[in-house]
């Protein structure tokens, strides 16, 4: 049941992910948008560039708003990364093997070598 679980929640991640991918190239482009602003105001020494840059950075900021469903993206790539690193957690050994060797690394070791000694 677990399996299934997380299947459908990869399944229904994937897809929302994929449908917001222009929502979230348009959240990333504004982001680039918000940094340069930031940066090259930082760095800007007269007043009128100072303003220039201010007015990208709110652009960017007002782009980010428009672009909410972007979030929704982001939140489904982090769902499918979620899904990913649990479904490498569960072991799919079978219980037949699972006996046949021990966790102990030592136990397994003499094993082999009373076999190789024989």
């Amino acid at each position: 049941m677990k399996k299934f679980g997380l299947v459908f929640i990869g399944v229904v991640a994937g897809i929302v992910a994929l449908v917001n991918l222009g929502p979230l190239l348009g959240l990333a482009l504004s982001a680039l948008l918000v940094f340069a602003g930031m940066h090259y105001y930082l760095k800007g020494g007269s007043t009128l560039s100072k303003v220039f840059w201010v007015a990208v950075g709110i652009t960017g900021l007002l782009t980010a708003v428009a672009n909410v469903p972007g979030f929704f993206g982001i939140i489904a790539i982090a769902g499918l990364w979620y899904v990913v690193r649990k479904w490498k957690q569960q072991s799919f050994v079978p219980s037949n093997q699972a006996t046949a060797f021990s966790s102990d690394p030592f136990t397994n070791f003499e094993k082999q070598w009373q076999e190789l000694n024989k």
